[in-house]
């Protein structure tokens, strides 16, 4: 195995790509990097200073200023300029304003050169919306994770009901799909299958099974 791995994954929102990803660090011993958290730790603070879903310029200004770390813990820990946010940027406004704002390309360019640090600190499994294409477009091994919307908010429905929400399955599915459209109509890096990318699709795969799959593409190599 490469002494220094990293593996990139890929795809919309509620394909799978946080679960299989902590799987593989978790088999591989390696670091685990939720470049999503790294939009939901900003736009949490973009919240608390009033800002809103237009406010793209203001919120890159604020992260200039901005310290996001993660730490130790299942799940891992998630600090924003020193405090522990992990479960406050779970929530579904929280979601939905990281979405927008991670839109305008000012947000995007401080986000990836920070998340380029990342990687090159050594062997990792990162997940997100542009980390095949434009974060680590030099990864070991690129995957692509995909299912249908229905299925996507299915599961994100039950993610929620386990933390005590449970919105309406026709809401959730309009929200996944907004979120759709705007990941891949984008101006800036929009999501998209890497030609060499190996793309999965996880309907009626379970975590286990699809970090077996993956396993076995660097595998082969």
């Amino acid at each position: 195995m490469n002494s220094n791995l990293v593996i990139a994954i890929d795809g919309p929102a509620g394909a799978g790509k946080s679960t299989v990803a902590k799987i593989l660090a978790s088999r591989l011993g390696i670091r685990y990097l939720d470049t999503g958290a790294m939009y939901r730790a900003l736009a949490l603070k973009a919240l608390r200073a009033g800002l809103t879903s237009q406010d793209g310029v203001q919120a890159a200004q604020i992260l200039e200023n901005t310290e996001i770390e993660f730490g130790p813990g299942n799940p891992q820990r998630v600090l924003l300029d020193g405090e522990d946010v992990t479960d406050l940027i779970r929530t579904m406004e929280i979601s939905e304003l990281a979405s927008a704002l991670s839109v305008f390309s000012e947000v995007r360019a401080g986000m990836v050169s920070r998340q380029k640090a990342l990687v090159a600190e050594g062997s990792c499994v990162l997940e997100g919306r542009d980390t095949t294409t434009v974060v680590a477009p030099t990864a070991d091994v690129k995957v692509f994770l995909t299912a249908s919307l229905e299925e996507r908010a299915r599961r994100r429905h039950q993610e929620l009901a386990v933390k005590g929400s449970e919105p309406e399955i026709e809401s959730l599915t309009k929200q996944i799909s907004e979120r759709d459209h705007r990941d891949y109509t984008r101006e800036d890096s929009p999501l998209t299958c890497s030609s060499d990318a190996h793309l999965v699709e996880t309907f009626g795969l379970t975590p286990d099974q699809v970090a077996d799959q993956i396993m076995g593409k660097f595998a082969e190599g």
